[in-house]
Formats: structure tokens, C-alpha cells, sequence
């Protein structure tokens, strides 16, 4: 029990960190916040394992935990602004 809210209120510290660290306005309130950080630790984890970084079955630290939520972030919003382009000049 005492880990499922250690991993709540780090991913929610880590989504929120991201979110500062990111330029503009990003979506969601606290709970995806918190689905951000843990989704980008993660992230973090695997591709630490890929570099070399961390043995297998070892978690990311909070360092690489917050660039993989950041990493996210950006995919998110690459993926948010192509999908709706905006519409040319003079339509409506």
C-alpha cells in the first residue's frame, strides 16, 4: 500500500516538474499529472535499460524519470498540433 502512494505522489511530482519545464500550456489537471510522471518513469526505465544505464528489473531515477515524462509531453503535443492543423487563412 505505502508503495502504490510513494509512486502516486512521485509521479505527480515528476509530471508536475515536466509540465513546469515545458514551454506553454499543457493539458490535464492533477490526475494526469500524475499519469504523466509515472507513464514518463516508465519510459525512463526502458530506455535507461536500452542505454545501458540501469540493469533489468531496476527503476529509473527521478532524473531520467522526468525527461521521459518530458520526452512525452512532447510527443503529445507534436502529435496534438498535426493532427489538427490549423485552417487557412480566409476559411472558417
Amino acid at each position: 500500500m505505502f508503495q502504490l502512494i510513494r509512486m502516486m505522489f512521485l509521479g505527480l511530482f515528476v509530471g508536475a516538474l515536466a509540465k513546469l519545464v515545458m514551454p506553454g500550456r499543457q493539458p490535464g489537471g492533477i490526475a494526469l499529472t500524475m499519469l504523466l510522471g509515472i507513464a514518463g518513469s516508465l519510459v525512463g526505465g526502458f530506455l535507461g535499460r536500452v542505454l545501458g544505464l540501469y540493469a533489468p528489473g531496476q527503476g529509473a531515477g527521478f532524473i531520467v524519470s522526468t525527461l521521459g515524462a518530458i520526452l512525452l509531453l512532447a510527443i503529445y503535443r507534436f502529435i496534438s498540433t498535426h493532427r489538427h492543423p490549423h485552417p487557412p487563412v480566409g476559411v472558417h
